[in-house]
């Protein structure tokens, strides 16, 4: 598969890529637990069906130690076991900020569940990633970004 347009030779599109890959580098340094951080972007781009940071950040998870059985379940994260209770709340925060077309938002009962977990600065974090990984993943899929080549650490 071709992409539709290069990210990185369009000057305009490259311009903003750098931009928001800018903003997520705030994100990292954060107390937000890595492990978290790639969950919530793997099951977002899984909603938004982004194989480029499926590839990205599946990859990006599992040489940071994270587990096959982890990877392979953030799809049904709900009736798997393999989860904190703090990860179950930003992955639920994570499907809601995904799914805004469906018109609920953000539920209280999700947002309690996240403030349980997660202090201010944290959720700041969280909010900011699900945001970013959302319009990654929207750049990505309007144009068609082929999947499957990415190395980890290849944009840090």
């Amino acid at each position: 598969m071709d992409a539709r347009l290069n990210l990185f030779t369009s000057p305009i599109a490259s311009k903003v890529v750098r931009h928001l890959a800018s903003a997520g580098f705030a994100i990292p340094e954060t107390v937000l637990p890595h492990s978290t951080q790639e969950l919530v972007k793997i099951r977002a781009s899984q909603i938004n069906g982004c194989g480029f940071c499926l590839d990205m950040h599946t990859k990006d998870a599992a040489a940071a130690g994270e587990t096959a059985l982890r990877l392979h379940l953030v799809a049904a994260w709900r009736e798997a076991t393999v989860y904190t209770e703090a990860e179950r709340a930003a992955l639920e925060l994570a499907e809601e900020g995904t799914r805004l077309a469906n018109g609920t938002g953000i539920t209280d009962a999700a947002w309690q569940n996240a403030a349980q977990h997660y202090d201010e600065e944290q959720l700041a974090a969280l909010v900011s990633l699900i945001a970013l990984i959302n319009a990654f993943n929207r750049l990505n899929v309007m144009t068609r970004q082929p999947a499957g080549d990415y190395v980890p650490g290849q944009f840090s």
